[in-house]
């Protein structure tokens, strides 16, 4: 097929707010260049072999200009490759995504259009204002705060702004506030109308200022606020008293680690950012079949000769199902065995193959299931344990000794994955990292070797390290990590609910 560029609104800050078709675009790019407000955890839906670039503008400081931008796209389309220009918010709201597309016309590139949420509207919707609302206004504008410098005279008709729209929403306008507040107090608006500035709107590091035409400016540069942040002008502005609810969660403005592995993480990313948190997704390790899959397969062949089969993970469970069912065989194999899981996520997953667990310990720990079986006769019993290559000895070890013969089987591997770690290497070293969470002992090994020895000690300090149990918080201190948090209950909902407890206290 021939090359294709797609100008993608990456939405405003919040990963959660890009579109499914964005999502899409991004996943079969073979080239994403993006921009400096297209939130970085956007990139993990990329193509392991696709090129990323960075093509950022900060504080008026380019990566490169918007002719090498245009110039980059239209090389790396005509080399062949689909390209998803990742924009921050929406292209085609002050995002120069009008003259990108100029461009690619112009060079015949086939190009289309995916819109994206503008921050005009998310940042005030996050800060608690609505922009329109029957008993204040219906009108809304939004304007530039930067016009082009090299215009001979404003553009804006700063008489029907400030007399006719209720609601005026300013974009990059930051540094130009001052002016932007004397235009319209000038023309019309009194000084006592509320305005707002909100800073990195839907995102955990979001700040709001408000205050009036008459003081806001004292207010922000007392304050030092500094771009990005949208401006809104209007009496909407005294809703977000009532109305402000992003703000208010309880790990909000914290900025989390998340090191497990991308395949189990969902849950975890979910319960923080619903409790406030900003998520980086660091997984510490890849998670893949066994590379040896003969034992697997004859175990597999064997299960007629096993009494019991014990599940000590998610990922044993399902990388076990997924090699009975590529052997051509079901579930009818494992009719006759017991079976035992540790955790109800474990147990949660055995059981939707339609089989409920004989054993579920009372904590989540091999040591559990060792006690879990003393209350069974296990003496010349066979036990099938498909589990990590990683796998600690104690469980088999344990029932050896009580009589059991006992196979171990590797399913599946973990191996370090060090993508993204330029990114969080740069995020600890500018302190914009509050907390890490490791769930296994392998995040913690992973996650060590991945940082400069050299500086590692300074890159992690002052940084909170919340362990999913004992053992991972074990393995963690060995590695040099001081471990503020380690779960009373030893899952992803334990965990949350730890760093909530400890945050609460703090």
């Amino acid at each position: 097929m021939k090359a294709k560029v797609y100008l993608v609104g990456a939405g405003p800050g919040d990963p959660g707010l890009i579109t499914l078709k964005g999502k899409e675009c991004i996943q079969d790019a073979d080239v994403v260049i993006y921009d400096f407000l297209a939130s970085p955890a956007l990139l993990k839906y990329a193509k392991k072999t696709a090129e990323l670039i960075y093509v950022g503008k900060q504080g008026g400081e380019h990566t490169l200009t918007q002719d090498r931008i245009n110039a980059l796209i239209i090389e790396k389309a005509k080399s062949g490759a689909t390209v998803a220009r990742l924009k921050g918010g929406d292209p085609f709201i002050f995002g120069r995504g009008g003259e990108e597309a100029e461009e690619l016309l112009r060079q015949a590139i086939p190009f289309e259009i995916v819109p994206g949420i503008t921050s005009a509207i998310a940042a005030p919707a996050y800060a608690g204002i609505p922009l329109t609302h029957r008993k204040f206004t219906s009108t809304v504008a939004f304007v530039t705060g930067h016009e082009d410098p090299n215009k001979e005279e404003s553009s804006i008709d700063w008489e029907s702004l400030s007399k006719g729209i209720g609601t005026l929403v300013f974009l990059m306008g930051v540094k130009n506030l001052p002016n932007i507040v004397r235009q319209l107090v000038e023309h019309g608006r009194p000084k006592s109308t509320p305005i707002a500035l909100i800073r990195w709107g839907t995102t955990p590091n979001q700040i709001t200022i408000t205050g009036t035409l008459e003081n806001i400016a004292e207010r922000v540069q007392a304050a030092g606020l500094k771009p990005p942040a949208i401006i809104v002008v209007g009496d909407v502005v005294k809703l977000r008293s009532e109305l402000a609810w992003f703000e208010d969660r309880p790990l909000f403005g914290k900025r989390i680690v998340v090191t497990r592995a991308r395949e189990q993480a969902s849950d975890l990313l979910k319960r923080l950012g619903d409790l406030g948190a900003g998520c980086l997704e660091f997984p510490t390790i890849e998670i893949l079949p066994a590379e040896d899959e003969k034992p697997l397969n004859q175990a597999i062949e064997s299960l007629s000769d096993y009494d019991w089969i014990v599940f000590t993970s998610v990922n044993g469970v399902s990388f076990f199902f997924q090699r009975l069912f590529a052997l051509n065989k079901d579930v009818r194999s494992l009719h006759h065995m017991h079976t035992a899981a540790i955790g109800p996520s474990t147990a949660k997953r055995l059981s939707g193959f339609g089989f409920n667990s004989d054993i579920i310990p009372e904590t989540y720990r091999a040591e559990s299931v060792v006690e879990a079986f003393r209350k069974e006769n296990i003496k010349d019993k066979r036990i099938l344990l498909p589990r990590a290559r990683e796998a600690r000895p104690v469980l088999p070890d344990e029932l050896r000794k009580m009589g059991a013969s006992v196979d171990e089987v590797t399913v599946y591997h973990t191996r370090k994955n060090s993508q993204l770690t330029d990114i969080l290497i740069k995020e600890l070293a500018e302190k914009s990292i509050d907390l890490i969470t490791f769930t296994s002992s392998s995040t913690v090994k992973n996650f060590k070797e991945l940082m400069p020895s050299k500086n590692f000690e300074h890159l992690v300090e002052g940084v909170t390290v919340a362990s999913i149990g004992p053992i991972t918080s074990e393995t963690a201190r060995k590695m040099g990590f001081d471990v503020h948090i380690t779960a009373e209950s030893f899952d992803i909902p334990g965990l949350c609910e730890a760093i909530l407890k400890y945050y609460r206290a703090t």
